[in-house]
């Protein structure tokens, strides 16, 4: 496995964390970045557990769909 990374791939991946809405952008940075777990988190941010678990599987989401979708969906159909 290679450490190159595509600096396209990046940009776009920064750019889908940057459109996260504020809650999990917060809690995806939170996870990934400042290496923190759920429980630490949720009492950081007086959420639950759950919240912060069901957060940061949106955040996932969000971004995969951004990151992965061709820019002209629409040439496709």
């Amino acid at each position: 496995m290679t450490d190159d990374v595509d600096p396209a791939i990046l940009k776009r991946i920064e750019r889908a964390i940057r459109k996260l809405p504020r809650r999990q952008r917060e809690v995806f940075c939170a996870v990934r970045f400042d290496d923190l777990s759920y429980v630490e988190i949720a009492e950081r941010t007086g959420l639950t557990v759950r919240e912060v678990e069901q957060l940061f599987a949106e955040a996932l989401f969000n971004i995969s769909r951004r990151v992965d979708r061709p820019r002209c969906w629409w040439r496709f159909w």
